[in-house]
C-alpha cells in the first residue's frame, strides 16, 4: 500500500510539472538533437528518438526527408482507385521515397479533398454536413507542384475555389501551419487539432529546401504524438516559413527505398504495435522521384 501511495504521488508531481513545463527549450532539443543522418542520392533522411519526458513532456519519434533545392529529385502526386499501401504506390512509381498524402474516405477510398494529378482532377472537396458551399477545416491550404517543386497556397472558403486554378498537380489538405514565416493560428475547439495523433507535414524554407516530415504516435512510451501547435512548432524550429499539415493519425507512413521493412522507416500505428510493419492502406501519397 505505501509502494502504491508513493508511486501515486510521483506521477501526480509528474503530471503537475508537466502541465507548468516552459517549452522554450523544447527548440534547442530539436535543433541540437543528434539526429541520424542518412546521406542519400539527393536528399536527406533523418531520425530521432526524443525519450520519454524529453520533448513536449513527452516521448516523440520524428523521421524528415530533406531536399536541398539544388538536388535533381523531384515531388509527384500518386493515387490509386484501391485503398494502397505508400510503400506499394511508390514502388509502383520506382520513387526514391514517399509519405502519405491528403485526406480520404476509409470506407470507399476516394480523396475528400481536392486533388488533380497530371491534369486530370480526381478528388474534390467534400462538403461539411452542415453548409455544402464552404470547405472544411482539413480543406484550408493547398499544395501546387510546379515542375515538381513545391508551393502552398491558402485558398479561399468556397470549397470549389481549385476549380479554377491552371496547375497540372494540385494537393487540398490543411490546415496550413506556418505562412510567410509566422505561426497560423490553429482552433482550440478540435479534437483533431489540440490531441496528440501521429502526424505528416511539408515545409518549406526560405531558401526553397523542402522538409516532409512524419511524427509517429499513439505509443506513449516511445511516441505519443503531436498537437497541431507542437507540429507547428516543430516545422518552424526546423526553419520552415511555409509548412501544411498532411493526412495522419494511422496513416502516417514514410518509405524510403532499398530500405529494410519493405521501405518503411517510421512507425505506422495501424497494427497497434511499435514496429515498422503497421502501414495503412491509403488513398494517395506524395512522391520523392
Amino acid at each position: 500500500m505505501k509502494r502504491m501511495l508513493i508511486l501515486a504521488l510521483l506521477a501526480a508531481v509528474t503530471m503537475t510539472a508537466c502541465s507548468q513545463v516552459d517549452y522554450s527549450n523544447d527548440s534547442l532539443r530539436v535543433t541540437q538533437a543528434e539526429w541520424s543522418i542518412d546521406t542519400l542520392e539527393g536528399f536527406y533522411l533523418k531520425r530521432y528518438q526524443f525519450g520519454e519526458g524529453s520533448l513536449f513532456c513527452s516521448a516523440q519519434y520524428l523521421s524528415v526527408i530533406e531536399i536541398p533545392v539544388r538536388s535533381h529529385r523531384r515531388l509527384a502526386f500518386a493515387c490509386d482507385t484501391a485503398l494502397t499501401s505508400v510503400s506499394e504506390l511508390a514502388q509502383r512509381s520506382n520513387a526514391y521515397a514517399a509519405v502519405n498524402g491528403s485526406f480520404f474516405d476509409m470506407d470507399y477510398g476516394n480523396p475528400i479533398c481536392y486533388l488533380r494529378i497530371d491534369g486530370m482532377p480526381i478528388g474534390e472537396n467534400t462538403p461539411a454536413k452542415e453548409d455544402s458551399v464552404r470547405r472544411k477545416y482539413y480543406q484550408h491550404a493547398t499544395l501546387l507542384l510546379n515542375s515538381g517543386r513545391p508551393q502552398l497556397a491558402v485558398p479561399d472558403s468556397n470549397r470549389l475555389w481549385e476549380d479554377c486554378l491552371r496547375d497540372s498537380n494540385i494537393m487540398t489538405a490543411g490546415p496550413m501551419l506556418l505562412r510567410d514565416g509566422k505561426p497560423v493560428p490553429q482552433r482550440n475547439d478540435r479534437t483533431f487539432v489540440t490531441r496528440r495523433h501521429n502526424r505528416t507535414a511539408l515545409g518549406i524554407r526560405p531558401d526553397g529546401t523542402t522538409l516532409l516530415l512524419v511524427a509517429d504516435g499513439r505509443f506513449k512510451h516511445q511516441a505519443e504524438g503531436l498537437t497541431l501547435t507542437e507540429l507547428q512548432r516543430i516545422m518552424k524550429w526546423l526553419g520552415c516559413t511555409e509548412a501544411i499539415n498532411l493526412d495522419g493519425g494511422g496513416s502516417t507512413t514514410m518509405y524510403v527505398h532499398d530500405r529494410p521493412y519493405d521501405g518503411v522507416v517510421n512507425h505506422p500505428s495501424d497494427n497497434h504495435r511499435y514496429d515498422h510493419e503497421g502501414q495503412r492502406p491509403v488513398s494517395n501519397a506524395i512522391l520523392v522521384l
